[in-house]
This record gives C-alpha cells, structure tokens and sequence, in this order.
C-alpha cells in the first residue's frame, strides 16, 4: 500500500473517530449525547470564554451551542472533524451573543484606517509562559481579544475569521497585527510588575 493511500486512510480513521456515538446522537440516544458532551465539553467551554471573557456567559453558550448540535446534527456530512464543527457553532452563538449585549467590540471598518501590508523582519521575538499569555489576552480589549483568539488559539485563517466577522479579510489582518502588538505591550509591561498569579 501506498504511502498516500495509508495517509488517507488515516485521515478518514481520524475525522470519523466518534462516528458511532455521532450515529447513535442522530438517533435521539441521550447516552451518546452525555458521552460527547464530556469529550468535548472543556474545548467548547474555553473557546466561548476566550470569546466572551465571562465564565458564566461561556458556561450558558457552551450549553447551548450542545443543544445546536444535537439538533442539526443531519448538517454534519462526517467529512471534517466532528470537533470542528462543533467549534464552528460555539465561535458563532459567542459572537451573537456579544452582538445581542451590544458589547464595545466593534467589527465595522469605518474608522479603520488599513495600511499596506507588509513584512517586518526584525520583529522581537519573545517568550512568555503560556499562562502569562492566556491572562495577557483577557486584558485586551474586545475585537482584539477575538481576533486574537480566532487565529492564534481556535486554528482559523485570516479568510475564515473575515468570514465569521463579515469583515474584510485585509481588516482582519490590520485587527490581527494590532491585537498582537498590544498582546506583547502587555505581557512586556507585566512582566516587570509581576502582576500574574500563579496557582
């Protein structure tokens, strides 16, 4: 067999790993339900709350977005990650639900002014503690918390995120830049304050 067909298989292997409790959630088995509920509760919850940046707000988007699935799940075709269209649901009732608090988080381009993009190839490279990091990102203010968090965290593009934000995709990536620029001001700032709490 093939190098090619053995990846391909593996692939198909990986994407339809949960296949059967998928099957059987389709089938209304509330024990199915329960038992993907728990595989990819804490994932769910922690991609709402980079979003929201409120723990219960997170925690009642999470549940929802559960209930989302489960009754569209005729809308999975299995062909991608079960996780990934899961996250899908999550990332969009937490931006609606921003939308609906009328959040200072602002997706318009009015204002904005875009500049050329370009490559900076002396950028600083700093290391920080993944904990600082993560503190560091709810600092931040919203649309940059989001953008932030859509590219480096949730896995998405710069295409996929301006589709998601219906922004445009060279808006994102003028929030993106700016977003992380503000990320290092803080961790830089807060690492001689040594205001990070570790437990």
């Amino acid at each position: 067999m093939s190098l090619l067909a053995k990846t391909g298989s593996l692939e198909t292997r990986y994407e339809n790993i949960h296949k059967d409790l998928i099957d059987a959630c389709r089938r209304g088995d509330r024990n199915a339900q329960f038992k993907i509920y728990k595989l990819y509760y804490k994932a769910m919850f922690n991609t709402s709350l980079r979003i929201v940046n409120d723990t219960a707000e997170a925690e009642d988007i999470m549940q929802e977005s559960f209930l989302d699935a489960f009754q569209r799940l005729e809308s999975y075709s299995g062909q991608g990650s079960f996780g990934s269209w899961l996250k899908r649901i999550v990332v969009n009732n937490s931006l609606d639900s921003l939308r609906r608090a009328k959040d200072t988080v602002s997706f318009d381009e009015e204002g904005v002014n875009l500049p050329e993009e370009h490559e900076d190839n002396h950028e600083e490279e700093i290391r920080f503690q993944s904990q600082e990091v993560m503190k560091a990102i709810q600092l931040l203010p919203g649309e940059y918390r989001i953008i932030i968090s859509l590219f480096l965290l949730e896995g998405y593009d710069h295409e996929e995120i301006s589709g998601i934000l219906n922004i445009s995709n060279q808006l994102s990536r003028t929030r993106y830049s700016r977003a992380r620029q503000k990320l290092l001001t803080i961790l830089k700032e807060n690492k001689y304050k040594n205001i990070f709490i570790y437990n």
